[in-house]
């Protein structure tokens, strides 16, 4: 790895924002203030060295200068806000030609320094002087397409309970003579289309929620010390909200509460809602604060909550807690 990087590679450390504490807080915080995931990379270029040719992102991007000094140019796009399926390398020879233009921006960025770059937006960069490292925090946004993708997988389910889709082609069909199937290809998107006419935007709307928060990692759990903790809860127990793990509360048909956390949803009593309302506005809770609760139902809430992995229990170890004054988490 010396011998490249001596020789002009770029170093890239990919993934800070699941590896290093600072910048997983920083990426979850952001990813929460935007409503869109966020990831960040780190780049390591040596002096007077280009630590990539000119492309595009597919995603936003927030360019931090850490150390050094870097060139940086910026060209128009030749694909406007370019999705996950269409990537730099797809349209090489546009990239290449439209990068040998006028760039929109020519600038150095020193330490402290940030640039903004849209999706599609054509950069390249090279180190002046000295060596040079930069953060890259992107923002991989949620986008219409995303909801016409959650759209048609919803038809997909939908229209599979229709028995005319289900029906065989013919014994015989020559599948290499469209002429053969022209009715039935007619048949099956007047049916899509009609199905599509049948869709709920607001179930579409859910399952959009659920593929983005599906990309947010929770704060990783001890199973053993959270199950250990869990049988020992008193009302003296402190809960914490489960780090990084995207909640909310919804009313459900039968009278009952709805906890969405993550990619799970967890059904419980109606009457438990001022109580996992209060743990999600405050993030964490001493299981006695509970409100709306007696002793018992608090001590049951807590229990599944900490089972489910939605809450936890700070400080809890996998070890016996036989002759403890007190079990871990709670406060004197």
């Amino acid at each position: 790895m010396l011998r490249l990087f001596a020789d002009g590679s770029t170093v890239v450390l990919q993934g800070l924002h699941r590896l290093w504490p600072p910048l997983i807080e920083f990426a979850d915080q952001l990813a929460a203030d935007l409503g869109h995931p966020t990831q960040v990379n780190a780049y390591v270029t040596p002096p007077s060295s280009r630590g990539f040719s000119p492309h595009y992102d597919v995603h936003d991007v927030f360019v931090l200068q850490v150390a050094g000094e870097k060139h940086w140019r910026i060209h128009e796009p030749v694909l406007t806000d370019p999705l996950r399926t269409q990537p730099w390398n797809d349209r090489a020879a546009e990239v290449a030609a439209a990068a040998e233009r006028e760039p929109v921006i020519d600038a150095v960025l020193r330490p402290g320094d940030a640039l903004y770059l849209p999706r599609g937006y054509l950069h390249s960069a090279t180190a002046l002087g000295a060596i040079s490292a930069h953060l890259t925090v992107g923002v991989h946004s949620v986008t219409r397409w995303a909801a016409a993708e959650s759209a048609l997988d919803l038809v997909r389910v939908l229209a599979a309970e229709d028995p005319e889709l289900r029906r065989s082609l013919p014994l015989g069909v020559d599948l290499a003579d469209p002429a053969t199937v022209a009715d039935d290809v007619a048949t099956v998107v007047s049916a899509l289309q009609d199905w599509l006419d049948r869709v709920d935007p607001a179930e579409v709307a859910d399952r959009l929620r659920a593929r983005t928060w599906s990309q947010v990692r929770p704060e990783p759990v001890a199973p053993l010390a959270q199950a250990t903790a869990a049988a020992a809860l008193s009302s003296d127990t402190v809960l914490r909200l489960r780090r990084r793990l995207r909640c909310r509360l919804r009313e459900a048909a039968d009278g009952r509460v709805t906890l969405i956390a993550g990619r799970r949803s967890l059904e419980l009593p109606a009457e438990t809602r001022p109580a996992v309302a209060e743990l999600l506005a405050a993030g964490e809770l001493k299981v006695a604060d509970l409100p709306g609760l007696d002793a018992a139902d608090q001590l049951t809430l807590a229990r599944r909550l900490v089972t489910e992995s939605i809450a936890t229990v700070p400080g809890a170890t996998a070890e016996d807690h036989g002759g403890r004054e007190r079990a871990p988490g709670t406060r004197s």
